[in-house]
């Protein structure tokens, strides 16, 4: 049987063409202005997700390409 993609999962991550997995940052939708200035930024860019997150999103997204 075909595996399925896990489309919750798919619609918050991304895969880049190196096969690095990319999320938003936590802790982004409001409650903002009592921050810093370095950690709106800082919040603001993607963030990537650790080797060992990578093997567990290959089960529930697995046409995702793996490290050569």
């Amino acid at each position: 049987m075909k595996m399925k993609t896990h489309k919750a999962l798919a619609s918050r991550v991304k895969i880049s063409g190196a096969g690095k997995v990319t999320k938003r940052h936590a802790g982004q939708d409001h409650f903002n202005s009592s921050d810093s200035g370095k950690v709106g930024r800082r919040k603001k860019r993607g963030n990537t997700v650790s080797a060992t997150h990578n093997k567990a999103l290959r089960i529930l997204i697995p046409k995702m390409k793996k490290k050569k």
